[in-house]
């Protein structure tokens, strides 16, 4: 197999924006564990903006990207699940997929269903195994349970509000605008609260008759972190699994214990996509749910790869809702 002539995005240094690179590579046959995939769509997530700022380190000069779709051009030797010709699609570990073509470890790739589109495949993948392990591992969401969700109208929130509401919870959800609190809404959010305008904690325990929410889903960090935990009802939980304003600080655990006996979670995909024994169901139920229409995936914002610097900038601006994917060519 020869050299694949192609073009990514890399990045010589961490920083803002501006650090993203349209730069001419060349990819190499696959490995005898790995897989080369022709991208068709890419999806942006937060977690992007955490390695490029270097909140997450990795060497450099590095790439970006953890999800994507497209079609498998070659395989390597121990590769067996997969063959040249499939549709693919995936979430996880190495970063890289900003590219139009890459070789990647085959253990976190899936087939794609021929129902399910290819911009589909890459806007979903990581917000919706997220939202899988979130709702059915991190805490197991039971109907009548009321839930506080940070960032309703985000690619995660409104994946999590269908299947919140397929599981029969109750859902208050913080949105940033107007706009987005109708979006929220549409999707499932029963209540929304305004946080540029509203005090969320005591929105949430007016909402809840002073009792709290079972759990808090928190994808914010730093900025909602300590006040979500004055939304937890006793012996409830609080799932922090983002930093987007910042990482939470380093706390005194003995302040669940003051707040109620309350549990605290923080989850990564990674840990799901790397175990096959995980991924496999995890993904065809992602996949049922959304081929059935009980879930519906929202792309809102399409970029071309070469664009990425200006992606990034209306997602850290808040500019985004749902998902968001890049076209590679």
């Amino acid at each position: 197999m020869s050299v694949i002539q192609s073009k990514a995005i890399k990045m010589m240094q961490v920083g803002g924006p501006e650090v993203l690179q349209w730069v001419d590579i060349e990819v190499a046959a696959p490995g005898p564990d790995e897989v080369r995939v022709v991208h068709e769509a890419i999806g942006l997530n937060f977690i992007d903006v955490y390695f490029r700022k270097g909140v997450y380190p990795q060497p450099l000069p590095g790439w970006l990207g953890m999800e994507a779709s497209g079609v498998i051009e070659s395989v390597g030797s121990n590769v067996k699940h997969v063959k040249a010709g499939d549709r693919v699609a995936y979430a996880g570990k190495p970063a890289g997929a900003y590219s139009q073509v890459r070789v990647m470890p085959a253990e976190i790739v899936v087939k794609l269903p021929d129902a399910i589109s290819f911009e589909m495949g890459a806007a979903m993948m990581l917000q919706g195994l997220t939202v899988n392990y979130l709702l059915t591992d991190s805490y197991k969401v039971q109907a009548g349970d009321t839930v506080l969700f940070h960032a309703a109208a985000g690619g995660v929130g409104l994946i999590a509000m269908q299947w919140l509401k397929l599981l029969g919870a109750t859902v208050i959800g913080t949105v940033g605008s107007e706009e987005k609190a109708a979006l929220a809404k549409s999707y499932g959010c029963d209540h929304t609260i305004l946080y540029t305008k509203e005090d969320f904690v005591a929105r949430t325990k007016e909402l809840t008759n002073g009792k709290g929410v079972n759990v808090v889903y928190d994808s914010i960090g730093k900025d909602t972190f300590m006040q979500s935990l004055d939304c937890i009802k006793p012996r409830g939980m609080m799932v922090t699994y983002g930093n987007a304003s910042g990482a939470v600080p380093p706390i005194d655990v003995g302040i669940l214990g003051v707040k109620g006996s309350l549990k605290l979670t923080r989850p990564t995909v990674m840990t799901y996509a790397h175990d096959r024994s995980l991924l496999e169901p995890m993904s065809a139920e992602l996949f049922d749910k959304v081929m059935s229409g009980k879930i519906k995936i929202e792309i809102n914002q399409r970029y071309q790869l070469q664009d990425a610097a200006q992606a990034h900038r209306d997602l850290e601006d808040r500019k985004t809702t749902g998902s968001t994917i890049f076209l590679p060519r």
